[in-house]
């Protein structure tokens, strides 16, 4: 049996406009010549809907162009999914199975996400088709568990559509469910799953069919549209794409920028370059999501800055090809301090005044992105996140977090693979190998708010703050366990109670894009009080 398989970016709430796509693909030569089209799960709506889901607005267009699409699609054979007001049910999350203008059966989903159940009812899962003499099983990524536990016939090939949020787990997770499904049914597989980036989440495509021994007969590549036909009965088997984790975090962080811009109609991107090693990596996903010409970078330096950062953000934006401007923040922070000094009396400085500078470049950047129509893009980490590492309303500032989801030892492990050659399909070919200052990578971490400031003054080292971030945030270790661990209690209970302490903070930051499998305010959720 010829499978015609399609991974593409999907357009949330906008049916017609995917509408469009999916009917120029069903045209094609390819999908034409296959007995089935299998395209992803909510194809025509686009996902996560949230609130939109229920309105009826959307439904009705969705309605409607599932009505067009089922009109015009003459013989042909097709999976697409979209949300469906199911009679005396409710709405649910579905895949409609349509043959010669009909619609022949209809999949609901019956595992559904925390945020799903706030709009879907819970659906029947996984539903067997006669096909061409095949009984075909078909369903969403999370119901195939329903195939393990035999609540449906034998099939001879399952087909899974799947809109599976990535994180840098998640393609090797999948790859070994669907491994263990083909072995423990004895029946082939066919998986395909959208691509491309909306809003803070990222679908990384990755589609694949294997045989019923468990071997991969085609796979489309990860963060990219496209589309291939497979004929289940093929003998030959391939090699397999397997990239890295951290070649795929790379085309994530890219794709969400791209996406991110594009999709919100945003040209321009704006940010800080301090010469650090954070605002260094944004620069360069940036430029290789949207061009150098669309990247400008604001030097922002203060008397505590030193002339090695400003020559290191100079060297960054002069290796990315990006243009920047340096406006020196000393005028401005003394007249604010000269301001507030009627207010403050005699009282020392302190964080007040690091806070201060942080505010005034956050302004800077601001009004950069104000004036250009550009979007300012943010550089804090995870790691800072976590411990509340940064000033409020000013290195906070952003319309987007691009490595919000990276700890501090992750933001060194990319850069370092940049560095090595790996770069987006947009770069210009001349760029040098280490777009990266290797300074930047090797100088210790610091705000440089005050005079020999180092990050090491208030945090512990990354090495060790990570691993136990990791261990209470990831693994949802407590106190007692991580120190079991081998880590010094007095450590491990001052990075759990600075956690908490900043909840009310993260809650504040720019949208970051997900790449961990535990991500603040989009996975775990904490009281602020």
């Amino acid at each position: 049996m010829n499978i015609h398989i399609v991974q593409h970016d999907v357009l949330t709430n906008r049916p017609e406009e995917n509408l469009q796509w999916i009917l120029a693909e069903l045209d094609s030569p390819s999908s034409r010549e296959a007995l089935l089209t299998v395209f992803p799960a909510c194809t025509l709506c686009g996902s996560p809907l949230f609130a939109s889901a229920g309105y009826t607005d959307l439904q009705k267009r969705a309605q409607a162009a599932l009505q067009e699409l089922v009109a015009q699609s003459e013989h042909r054979a097709f999976l697409v999914g979209l949300p469906l007001q199911i009679q005396d049910k409710g709405l649910c999350n579905a895949i409609v199975f349509v043959q010669n203008c009909a619609i022949r059966a209809i999949v609901t989903k019956k595992y559904l996400a925390p945020d799903e159940q706030r709009c879907f009812v819970r659906g029947e899962g996984v539903q067997v088709i006669q096909f061409h003499d095949q009984r075909i099983a078909i369903g969403f990524y999370e119901d195939l568990k329903e195939l393990s536990k035999g609540h449906v016939e034998q099939p001879d090939l399952v087909v899974c559509c799947g809109c599976n949020v990535f994180d840098y787990q998640k393609p090797y997770r999948t790859r070994y469910r669907m491994t263990k499904i083909v072995e423990t049914l004895n029946a082939g597989l066919v998986y395909v799953n959208r691509t491309g980036g909306e809003g803070c989440f990222l679908f990384a495509g990755g589609s694949l069919a294997m045989n019923a021994a468990g071997g991969v007969l085609m796979q489309l590549p990860y963060f990219e549209s496209a589309c291939q036909t497979v004929d289940m009965q093929q003998i030959e088997e391939i090699d397999d794409e397997k990239p890295e984790a951290v070649e795929l975090v790379y085309k994530a962080l890219v794709t969400g920028i791209h996406d991110y811009f594009a999709k919100n109609g945003i040209r321009r991107a704006v940010l800080g370059l301090s010469g650090g090693i954070d605002s260094a990596l944004v620069a360069t996903l940036a430029v290789d999501a949207l061009g150098a010409e669309n990247v400008h970078g604001l030097l922002m330096p203060s008397q505590y800055s030193t002339d090695h950062s400003v020559k290191d953000a100079e060297d960054l934006a002069h290796n990315l090809g990006m243009e920047y401007d340096i406006v020196p923040i000393r005028p401005i922070f003394d007249q604010l301090r000269e301001s507030m000094k009627p207010v403050f009396g005699d009282r020392a400085e302190d964080v007040t005044e690091e806070n201060m500078q942080a505010r005034v470049r956050g302004t800077l950047v601001m009004s950069y992105a104000n004036k250009f129509g550009a979007m300012a893009l943010n550089t804090t980490n995870r790691s800072e996140a976590a411990m509340g590492y940064g000033t409020l309303y000013g290195d906070s500032v952003g319309g987007m977090a691009v490595i919000g989801d990276l700890y501090k030892t992750e933001v060194y492990q990319l850069s370092e693979w940049i560095n090595r050659g790996g770069r987006g399909v947009g770069s210009a070919d001349n760029l040098p190998p280490c777009r990266i200052p290797q300074n930047t990578i090797d100088k210790a971490p610091s705000a440089e708010l005050r005079p020999g400031q180092k990050d090491s003054d208030s945090l512990p080292d990354y090495d060790i703050l990570d691993a136990v971030l990791n261990l209470y945030l990831d693994e949802s270790l407590c106190e007692e366990e991580i120190v079991a661990e081998g880590y010094d209690r007095e450590l491990v209970q001052k990075v759990i109670r600075k956690v908490a302490q900043n909840e009310w903070k993260r809650l504040q930051f720019a949208p970051q894009l997900k790449v961990s499998p535990v991500s603040f305010g989009l996975d775990r959720r904490w009281p602020i009080s």
